[in-house]
């Protein structure tokens, strides 16, 4: 089942339990996936690296949105956008732990052969290039600056 088939199931029990909040976000996660399905005509199909992107957009948003109502100190808005960042997360794929972010950033330092902080340009694309959505890139961005002194 693809993600939009999942949103609809999805959207259809929380229709029926009567959880409006949880139906406003997957219809707005729905309209943004076909909104990107629509960006890429002719052919109107998306990869599962479009709806990562799609997701991880979202959720960037909420994050974006928490912060700028706690410095407001606007806490129950907040609190709202973290249940929809919640619900948000339930369709991404895995997190990784610092752990195996660390493993894998060593790992692509040795395979480019980078040496000094002067890589960082280098390393940082390789890295973001397989861990997008897997990982938050503000811990990515801190790791790889740490293992390349």
């Amino acid at each position: 089942m693809g993600l939009m088939e999942k949103i609809a199931e999805d959207m259809k029990g929380a229709m029926k339990s009567g959880d409006k909040l949880r139906l406003e976000t997957l219809r707005m996660v729905r309209a943004q996936l076909l909104e990107k399905r629509v960006e890429r005509r002719p052919s109107g199909s998306i990869t599962p690296e479009d709806e990562v992107a799609v997701l991880v957009a979202a959720s960037k948003k909420r994050k974006e949105a928490i912060e700028i109502y706690r410095s407001y100190g606007k806490d129950e808005m907040a609190k709202q956008e973290e249940r929809e960042l919640e619900i948000i997360r339930e369709y991404m794929p895995k997190e990784l732990s610092s752990q195996e972010i660390e493993d894998f950033v060593k790992k692509t330092i040795q395979e480019l052969g980078a040496t000094s902080s002067k890589d960082f340009g280098k390393v940082m694309p390789a890295v973001m290039k397989e861990l997008k959505g897997k990982a938050d890139g503000n811990l990515v961005q801190e790791t790889v600056r740490k293992l390349l002194g």
